[in-house]
C-alpha cells in the first residue's frame, strides 16, 4: 500500500449526500492511508457521529479518541459503501461476505483486521 503524505487534500467530501471526512482522495471513499481498489467504505464513528474512510483518519482529524460501537447497537447504519452510496448497518457489514449487498461492489477482505477498532466484540 502506498502512503501519500500530502496535507493538501481535502478534508471531507460529500458522497450521496453524506459527509465523509479525513484525507479523503476519490468519491469513492478512498483515503491516503487506504486506498486499493477494494478500499470503498466509511465508517461512522459511534463517538462523532461522523463518517470516515479509516481510523487514522478519524485519529488525524478528530479532536477526541474514537468509541467503538457496542455489540447492542449493531443495527445502526453505521458503513458506506463508497461505489453506491448505500448505508448497511452494522449487521449487514459484518455479515455481507465483503460485498455491497445493494451493488455488489466488493469490499477489502482485511478490514477485518481492524474491526476490533470499530466494533465490541471483533
Amino acid at each position: 500500500m502506498e502512503t501519500n503524505t500530502s496535507d493538501n487534500l481535502p478534508r471531507e467530501r460529500m458522497i450521496n449526500g453524506l459527509v465523509v471526512k479525513g484525507k479523503v482522495i476519490d468519491d469513492q471513499t478512498r483515503c491516503s492511508h487506504y486506498h486499493s481498489h477494494l478500499d470503498i467504505i466509511a465508517i461512522k464513528f459511534k463517538c462523532c457521529d461522523t463518517y470516515y474512510p479509516c481510523y487514522s483518519c478519524h485519529e488525524e482529524d478528530a479532536d477526541h479518541a474514537a468509541i467503538i460501537w457496542p455489540l447492542h447497537e449493531r443495527n445502526t447504519k453505521a458503513i458506506l459503501c463508497g461505489a453506491c452510496g448505500h448505508e448497511l448497518t452494522i449487521t449487514e457489514y459484518l455479515s455481507s461476505h465483503n460485498t455491497c449487498p445493494s451493488c455488489h461492489a466488493s469490499f477489502n477482505p482485511n478490514c477485518e483486521r481492524h474491526y476490533g477498532l470499530y466494533f465490541e466484540g471483533e
